[in-house]
């Protein structure tokens, strides 16, 4: 009697662990994406920046709820959705610093581009600091990109200029992969918008 009791005991806990390694060998694996530089040329602009300047892109905020892995959306409710599986591959205000970084990096030529946080040995002059109000995106329509930044001049310890922009792009495919297409554009138009401002900041040393 004894024995079938302990087998009694036994075989709902068994049950339960078979169940769990069924479910863990069903899940799906997560798949993950990243932001990328847009590869396109800007107008050229006639710069009032000293050649060889430096330019420091950072520190960069983020709302709370974008601060983690999964890929957020929103429903037309503006009810927002975690993706369970569908995750970015590194966090995403440090992506946003390094492609935005990549992109002024790659059409202010003549002028050296430091991500934050830089060594403070370097002699940054001109620093853009961001602060990412919202990032809206709606799988079947847009991506709704705000976001305050302002320039600052270190050398004169003074606010160059301080703006809001707040930009749109479809998200096409209407998948998470079009979501990171879509916010890479975005990061491409911004960037050409920083580029505009800065290239009228004269940085020659009085």
């Amino acid at each position: 009697m004894k024995k079938v009791s302990f087998y009694f005991i036994l075989l709902p806990s068994l049950i339960l662990i078979l169940n769990g390694c069924v479910s863990i060998g069903r899940s799906p694996s997560p798949r993950f994406y990243r932001l990328t530089s847009i590869g396109q040329e800007f107008p050229e602009v006639d710069s009032k920046m000293k050649s060889g300047a430096v330019v420091g892109i950072g520190p960069i905020k983020i709302p709370e709820y974008l601060n983690r892995p999964q890929i957020a959306t929103v429903n037309k409710n503006r009810m927002i959705t975690f993706a369970q599986f569908d995750r970015w591959g590194e966090p995403l205000d440090l992506s946003i610093l390094r492609v935005l970084s990549e992109n002024l990096a790659s059409s202010m030529t003549g002028v050296d581009i430091e991500m934050y946080p830089w060594n403070m040995l370097m002699p940054v002059r001109l620093q853009v600091v961001l602060d990412v109000v919202q990032i809206d995106v709606e799988l079947e329509k847009d991506l709704i990109f705000v976001v305050r930044w302002s320039v600052l001049d270190l050398k004169n310890k003074s606010l160059v200029l301080s703006k809001r922009t707040v930009l749109k792009e479809p998200v096409k495919p209407s998948n998470y992969s079009g979501v990171a297409a879509a916010l890479s554009s975005v990061l491409g138009r911004l960037g050409n918008e920083i580029i505009q401002e800065l290239s009228q900041v004269p940085t020659q040393d009085k």
